[in-house]
């Protein structure tokens, strides 16, 4: 069975403040949960917990994953940015090429 949790637990990539926020939030969470009690009570503890869990591990799959993707991210938005950048070359020079010239309707290359 395929578990995504060995390899990459041992890699801390939650660190300093947000560890800290997340074991504080998660136990506010928690605890707000429990005094709710219900399904939003238990969907309360449910997240809480796993906020916890991500401060005592001190790593979070979520952003392992989003790191890991980061880099392809950006090189999909710069390949959109130079294919715009390219588009709006591209139609500034079928305007200047355009510029002055007249549709009559024949063509001249039919030669009559």
């Amino acid at each position: 069975m395929l578990d995504i949790h060995s390899a990459a637990s041992s890699q801390h990539n939650v660190q300093g403040l947000e560890r800290v926020s997340s074991l504080a939030g998660g136990a506010l969470m928690f605890s707000k949960g429990l005094r709710h009690g219900g399904l939003v009570g238990l969907l309360q503890m449910v997240v809480g917990g796993l906020a916890v869990a991500r401060g005592v591990s001190g790593h979070c799959s979520t952003k392992a994953w989003w790191q890991r993707h980061r880099r392809e991210y950006q090189r999909l938005r710069l390949d959109i940015e130079r294919s715009a950048a390219e588009l709006e070359a591209l139609k500034a020079s079928a305007k200047a090429a355009t510029r002055g010239v007249t549709v009559t309707g024949k063509d001249p290359l039919a030669g009559g």
